[in-house]
C-alpha cells in the first residue's frame, strides 16, 4: 500500500477518491499523506466499518475522510462538494475498466490516477498498438492522458490470497488535451474505436464501410486522415481515430462547388443576349 500512495504522488493540497477501500489499508496511506479522501464502498457493512477503523487509528485524520456507500458506476460528479484531484484505487476486478473509464469521463478535474488492477489489464491498458495485448481500453484511456505501467504485485500480499497477479498502472491526464473532450466528440470517438476492434482483422477500409457508407467511401475518408486503408484497426493510435473524425466532419462542413448544367448555361447567355438587344 505505501508502495501505490508512493507512486502516487498526492500530498496534503489532493483530494482523492477512492474506490473500493474495503478494510482501509489504501486508505490510511492516502490519509498518512495529508489528503483528504472520498472512499466509495458498495457494500454497507464495510462502508459503516470504515470510519470506525480510521478512527481507532487517528482521531485527527478521520476529518478528511468522507465514505459513499454506493455504486461507483453511478457516482455522479455533482454528489461531491469538492472535485476530486487524484483517483487511486484497488480497483474491484470485475468492473476495473468499466469504472476507470467512467470516472475519468465523469471527473475532469482528476489529473492522476493510480489503480492496481488484475495483471492482464494492466498490459491492456498500457499496450501500444499493434501488440496482441492492445484493444479497446488502450485507445479509449489515452483518450484522456499517458498512460504508463509500474510493475506487477504478488498474490501473497494480499488477505485473502487471490489467484492472480496484480499490476499498477498510472494515467496522467494530458495538460492540454490535443483533441475536444465534450462529451458527443468522444462519444463519436469511442464509436470508431468500437467498430474498429469489433471485427479487429479487418483492413480498416471494411471495418469502417458500413460507417462510411462504402467501402470506396471509407477509403476516401481514411486517406484524408492520412491512414492506409489496408490498416488493420489494432495499428491504429488514439490520435488515428481523432483525425478521421474530424476530416470526416470537415469535409461535410466544406460547401459544395456549384454545378452548372448546360441549361442553365444557355439561359444565362440568352438572358445576357435579351440584356444587350434590350
Amino acid at each position: 500500500m505505501r508502495r501505490v500512495v508512493s507512486a502516487s504522488g498526492v500530498n496534503r493540497h489532493d483530494h482523492v477518491l477512492e474506490v473500493g477501500p474495503g478494510l482501509g489499508s489504501l486508505t490510511l496511506g492516502l490519509l498518512d499523506r495529508g489528503s483528504r479522501v472520498t472512499a466509495v464502498e458498495i457494500d454497507p457493512i464495510l462502508a459503516k466499518q470504515l470510519p470506525i477503523t480510521i478512527a481507532a487509528h487517528s482521531h485527527s485524520e478521520i476529518n478528511r475522510l468522507t465514505v459513499l456507500n454506493r455504486d461507483i458506476l453511478t457516482l455522479k460528479r455533482e454528489e461531491l462538494a469538492d472535485p476530486p484531484t487524484a483517483l487511486v484505487a484497488n480497483l474491484p476486478y470485475n468492473v476495473a475498466v468499466p469504472a476507470l473509464l467512467h470516472l475519468l469521463a465523469e471527473f475532469p478535474s482528476i489529473r492522476t490516477v493510480m489503480v492496481m488492477v488484475q495483471a492482464e489489464v494492466a498490459e491492456r491498458l498500457a499496450a501500444e498498438p499493434g501488440s496482441k495485448e492492445y484493444g479497446v481500453p488502450s485507445v479509449k484511456v489515452r483518450f484522456y492522458g499517458n498512460v504508463r505501467r509500474y510493475g506487477m504485485v504478488s498474490p501473497t500480499v494480499f488477505w485473502p490470497i487471490p489467484r492472480v497477479y496484480s499490476g499498477l498502472v498510472r494515467i496522467d491526464r494530458y495538460e492540454t488535451s490535443p483533441w475536444p473532450t465534450d462529451p458527443e466528440f468522444r462519444e463519436q470517438v469511442f464509436h470508431l474505436i468500437d467498430i474498429a476492434f469489433a471485427q479487429r482483422r479487418k483492413t480498416s477500409r471494411n471495418a469502417f464501410a458500413e460507417w462510411a457508407g462504402s467501402g470506396n467511401e471509407s477509403a476516401r475518408r481514411l486517406l484524408a486522415a492520412s491512414i492506409d486503408p489496408a490498416r488493420r484497426g489494432e495499428t491504429l493510435s488514439i490520435a488515428d481515430f481523432v483525425r478521421l473524425l474530424q476530416r470526416t466532419a470537415e469535409a461535410v462542413e466544406e460547401p459544395r462547388p456549384v454545378r452548372r448544367t448546360a441549361r442553365s448555361q444557355t439561359q444565362r447567355k440568352d438572358s445576357t443576349s435579351a440584356a444587350a438587344h434590350g
